[in-house]
């Protein structure tokens, strides 16, 4: 590239924010409130991962392969339906135009808020100045005062299951299917796996889930993950837990496996796709880190409590910077990286209180410890639990599986973790990251009015077998 191709800018911004995703946005938004300038770059739709091609549309399709599945079984609701049949096609449609509007809420927000938004590649060139380079090529420099790296993350690479985008495909292909496939196996049953294998299983798929660890959601609480298996056993998805995947051959209309698991004879397994869903990484190549002198390690950006890189003037927050790889982390980064940019001592983000959610039916959702992470720790608990099957709303909506399960610090009483897994159990999320955050007693949830019928009682219910005598 020629010097003279390049188009410097003097005009200092305040900050300058590379990705808009869930953590750029409002990384850009909220330094936009304290009248900062403000340039936000993009080289994707606006939005990032989460509203193009994560949470957004997943949610979508999701919730098209729940209608369907009511739609299925209707008469016991006194409704009769006949000649239900999926149509992804539609599903799809539908979840692209969802995340279409939310992108261009989101382009109507940065605009409004005052915020610079540029469309291109970027590429730190050393201090806090950044190189863009425009969709037609035109390249020009910015400088700021501070710069946020937002750029998110990658799927990781696994030595021979690389995606092809024919038969073997991350969570981007699954999401734009243009027929439903007769068998699928997924690669992986954390989140996106999990979510990957219910939608399709409910469209029609005959589904396999492999996963290394010995259960789904390894991060999850023991219990709730046994009953996450369960229900999809019973869904008639298979669980192979504590198994592996080797020697990949992809064929022009299906891929063949061996499945190994601990001390047994490989079994060969055959599917129109394999989805590979085993992790992500920081994107951080391309993006000029080393020339900055920005620290990374293992694929992520090395920050301290605040967000601050090796480099000063530089910060990263959301998935490029590691830890929790989930959007409403990104957000809460996002405030805590500029209030440091504007002079204030934020406080660091304490992961413990950061929600986890798994959107399947049964959804699962959990924060603070689990009750074998408490016991390791030293801590004597005590556990409530109660099941949603007792629950007269959850009876109503024709949805019993699942409970509620409360983990208290046997000594003092307060909340050490909360674990949901049942029909939106992702919706209750939010009374038990308050709980766990100001740690509060069972007493106190006990004492505390629930509205009936709702399925928010359950929590209460839990909380009261956490206490002394009631076991």
């Amino acid at each position: 590239m020629q010097e003279s191709t390049v188009t410097r800018e003097n005009a200092l911004f305040d900050v300058a924010v590379i990705g808009s995703g869930p953590g750029g946005y409002e990384a850009a938004l909220h330094a936009a409130r304290h009248g900062m300038k403000v340039c936000l770059v993009e080289k994707g739709p606006l939005g990032g991962t989460c509203v193009n091609w994560g949470c957004i549309p997943t949610k979508a399709l999701l919730r098209s392969a729940e209608v369907y599945e009511l739609v299925k079984n209707p008469t016991t609701f006194g409704v009769n339906v006949s000649g239900a049949s999926f149509d992804i096609a539609q599903a799809v449609k539908r979840s692209r135009n969802v995340a279409l509007k939310s992108s261009k809420a989101v382009d109507y927000m940065l605009r409004k808020a005052g915020v610079d938004v540029r469309q291109g590649d970027a590429v730190l060139t050393g201090g806090t100045r950044v190189l863009i380079t425009a969709p037609d090529g035109v390249t020009s420099e910015i400088g700021a005062g501070s710069l946020i790296v937002a750029t998110g993350a990658r799927p990781r690479a696994i030595p021979g299951l690389e995606p092809d985008g024919n038969r073997v495909i991350t969570s981007r292909e699954a999401l734009i299917m243009k027929e439903v496939p007769a068998s699928l196996i997924v690669a992986g049953g954390g989140a996106i796996g999990v979510e990957m294998a219910w939608f399709y299983a409910k469209a029609g798929s005959k589904v396999t889930i492999v996963e290394m660890m010995p259960r789904l959601l390894p991060l999850e609480d023991a219990e709730i993950s046994d009953a996450l298996k369960r229900s999809f056993e019973k869904a008639g998805i298979t669980v192979l837990c504590g198994a592996r995947i080797e020697n990949v051959q992809r064929g022009d209309s299906q891929v063949g496996v061996d499945i190994v698991a601990d001390g047994a004879e490989p079994r060969r397994a055959e599917a129109d796709y394999l989805l590979v869903a085993i992790g992500v990484t920081g994107s951080i190549d391309g993006v000029g880190l080393e020339t900055a002198g920005v620290r990374t390690d293992r694929g992520f950006i090395v920050t301290d409590g605040q967000c601050r890189s090796s480099v000063p003037g530089i910060y990263a927050i959301g998935d490029v910077r590691g830890g929790m790889l989930l959007a409403h982390k990104a957000s809460a980064e996002a405030a805590i990286a500029v209030e440091a940019i504007a002079g204030r001592s934020p406080e660091p983000l304490d992961e413990t209180f950061i929600p986890r959610c798994v959107y399947s039916q049964p959804s699962v959702a959990s924060v603070g410890l689990t009750e074998e992470s408490a016991v390791k720790l030293g801590h004597s608990v005590n556990v409530g639990r109660a099941l949603f099957a007792a629950s007269g709303k959850a009876n109503a909506y024709g949805q019993l599986e699942g409970l509620v399960k409360l983990v208290f610090d046997a000594s003092d009483g307060r909340m050490l973790g909360g674990h949901l897994i049942g029909h939106d159990a992702v919706e209750l999320i939010g009374e038990l990251v308050l709980a766990c955050r100001l740690g509060l007693t069972a007493q106190e949830f006990v004492m505390t009015v629930h509205a009936h019928p709702t399925l928010s009682e359950t929590i209460r219910d839990a909380a009261f077998s956490a206490l002394p005598g009631t076991h």
